[in-house]
């Protein structure tokens, strides 16, 4: 389990490095470099509107990688999202400006971030079901959780390479080839998780099904037919969660340089802070998911939106590296209560020879809802010279509607009375094993 847990883990750390890096430049370079002859705010929301692209292009992702880890195993979905992630990410970083070849630069922008969403659209659900259907029943929401410490490892990497070079270049020398360097190293990064995930084994539940002869003929078409319904909850779910994540993270970034004046190291660095206590206490929150339950772990997180959205744009506004900290830890502590324990959470909800397709279809979906429009809006609504309450209220309805589909998903954490995690109709997988 340890291997496993490493392997998934270090596998979603480079994944996501590619993705959060293009985002940390899209708030604070890809704007004048690729789209100069707009305004300042335009410029920004159409950098941010390439951003969104990924996030639309990650559900097509599992739609291509989903069927394939249900027919053909979760293993081979693992090396072939890496390696499509890692050559998109590393060819941003040698799309000539604007400047130098006009309009093909922004669309080459715009072709690179789909194809970067559509790996990653693969990467989640194959590692988190190597772990999952591994893991023993007791302990899946532990052992699953380790994946999801990956995003805040891949976005420490990232930033921390923005951060250095912010820090030691000039910013002629930043806009000029500073930039592209985090691209550039998601090549090595690339080659390394390939390397170990060439060492990782089939999950035990996948060669099961295999020898029985029960795997889904047409995982997608089953899942649409079947599942629609628990794909959209899911979805609905974990939005918020996303929204989240991203206005923190990409749309803050863009605020508080632009309009309080913050220096971008000292923003990057509070974001940054704030990401590594998260990554430090997710493990603890997917162990309260197999003590407390996956459900009431997420309608909890929701309830902590609701209430900080407000707090975190009123210590955002004030511009002060502590109080903005504190704002940004209130609201990925809240994030992580619930995203900690979605690795074992969606593998529960579907069946095992759909679980794939399922799982990734409705966590990607999220990050449409809640990721793509995140940014956007958010900046859209921040352009008075007011604090922006407007993000904030946008924040809690996201919230709202995350909670409502919470609610009306299945606890799945497996006790020793309700093996099957309480599903109802469903029989048991192998032993102890939460949904079939």
């Amino acid at each position: 389990m340890v291997r496993l847990a490493a392997a998934s883990l270090v596998g979603t750390a480079i994944e996501f490095y590619d993705f959060f890096v293009y985002g940390t430049a899209a708030a604070l370079v890809l704007g004048p470099l690729f789209f100069p002859t707009f305004s300042p705010l335009a410029g920004t929301l159409a950098a941010f509107g390439t951003f969104a692209v990924g996030f639309v292009s990650r559900p097509l992702g599992s739609m291509l990688f989903g069927p394939l880890g249900d027919r053909h195993g979760r293993r081979p979905v693992l090396i072939a999202s890496l390696l499509l992630t890692g050559l998109a990410t590393v060819a941003v970083g040698f799309v000539p400006t604007y400047d130098s070849i006009g309009i093909a630069a922004p669309v080459l922008l715009l072709v690179l971030r789909f194809l970067q969403g559509l790996g990653l659209g693969g990467e989640w659900g194959g590692a988190v079901l190597l772990t999952a259907e591994h893991a023993p029943a007791a302990r899946r929401g532990l052992w699953s959780g380790f994946p999801q410490v990956g995003p805040s490892i891949g976005f420490l990497l990232a930033n921390g390479t923005m951060l250095t070079l912010s820090a030691t270049l000039s910013d002629g020398e930043f806009r000029s080839w500073g930039w592209r360097v985090p691209f550039w190293g998601a090549g090595l990064l690339a080659g390394a998780g390939l390397l170990l995930r060439a060492q990782v084994t089939e999950s035990p539940r996948f060669r099961e099904l295999a020898e029985r002869g029960e795997r889904a003929a047409a995982p997608l078409a089953e899942v649409v037919r079947g599942h629609w319904r628990l794909v959209l909850l899911t979805a609905g779910g974990l939005a918020v969660g996303y929204a989240v994540f991203y206005a923190v993270t990409t749309w803050s970034l863009a605020y508080g340089t632009e309009r309080l004046g913050v220096a971008r190291t000292t923003l990057l660095g509070c974001v940054m802070a704030a990401v590594a206590v998260l990554g430090a206490l997710t493990p603890l929150a997917a162990h309260l998911g197999d003590r407390f339950g996956r459900r009431p772990m997420c309608l909890v997180g929701c309830v902590a939106v609701v209430v900080w959205m407000f707090p975190l744009v009123a210590l955002l506004r004030t511009g002060e590296p502590p109080l903005m900290f504190l704002g940004f830890l209130g609201a990925l502590v809240a994030f992580i209560t619930m995203f900690a324990v979605t690795s074992a959470y969606l593998p529960e909800l579907f069946e095992a020879r759909v679980r794939c397709t399922g799982a990734a279809l409705g966590y990607n979906l999220a990050g449409v809802l809640g990721g793509a429009l995140t940014p956007i809006v958010a900046t859209a609504v921040s352009h008075g010279d007011g604090p922006p309450w407007g993000v904030a209220a946008y924040l809690i309805a996201v919230a709202l509607l995350s909670l409502g589909c919470f609610a009306l998903l299945p606890e799945t954490r497996p006790t020793a009375d309700r093996p099957d995690g309480g599903r109802p109709a469903v029989r048991p997988l192998e032993a102890g094993e939460a949904a079939v």
